[in-house]
């Protein structure tokens, strides 16, 4: 067992949380420890062809070898680029604050 190490698995569709303690490999990489978790199998909705992945907030690569205490996160689409409602937010408070001078 010596070269085998302690890493998680996490996902949310916005409804529900996975979290998934695994040991795996010292060499496996993301995208074995991904298919490893039976994730793919509970959520339909993950498509790593599209999807990004990382450990503990940083993106990375699908072929990246995984390290003990890993957390492999994989990523939701974004629905909404935040800059732009960030700038959309901005001009209406701008908007907003011209109107009560």
């Amino acid at each position: 067992m010596a070269n085998q190490v302690a890493v998680e698995v996490v996902y949310t569709n916005g409804y529900q949380q996975w979290i998934i303690p695994l040991q795996v490999a010292n060499d496996s990489t993301l995208a074995c420890v991904i298919q490893q978790s039976g994730i793919l199998a509970l959520c339909s909705d993950i498509d790593l062809a599209k999807q990004r992945v990382g450990v503990y907030g940083c993106q990375r690569s699908l072929t990246d070898q995984v390290q003990a205490g890993d957390r492999i996160e994989i990523y939701r689409p974004l629905i909404a680029d935040p800059r732009e409602i960030r700038r959309q937010r901005a001009a209406q408070q701008a908007s907003t604050a011209i109107k009560g001078q």
